[in-house]
């Protein structure tokens, strides 16, 4: 998804650095691609919240019957939420550079 991502908007900027890119249809094509990203980021969202939760539940969990299970439960919980929350992160800041770059395609028609 980083590289699609990454990729995508990279030939966004170049598609509004040329000359001859037709600006309605590149307006049309990112709102559609900026629905996906969004759905995206909204399903990792909730994949992120969900570790969270269960990151938490198991060390009150743990806390109060003092299982050892538990711990090593929580400890792979916060294994596996840090990745998720860098790669939301990455996700929310990509799509806020897309909401900018749909800015400038909206100023490049407005001035043709």
């Amino acid at each position: 998804m980083r590289k699609y991502f990454s990729a995508y908007i990279n030939s966004l900027l170049e598609q509004l650095e040329s000359g001859d890119t037709d600006f309605a249809k590149l307006k049309a094509e990112m709102l559609v691609k900026i629905q996906f990203m969004q759905h995206e980021r909204l399903i990792h969202l909730i994949v992120t919240v969900l570790f969270a939760v269960l990151l938490f539940m198991s060390l009150g969990i743990y806390f109060l019957s003092q299982v050892a299970a538990f711990l090593l439960v929580t400890l792979l919980m916060l294994v596996l939420l840090i990745p998720y929350i860098a790669h939301y992160f990455f996700l929310e800041n990509g799509v806020q550079k897309l909401y900018g770059i749909y800015d400038a395609v909206c100023s490049r028609l407005d001035e043709q």
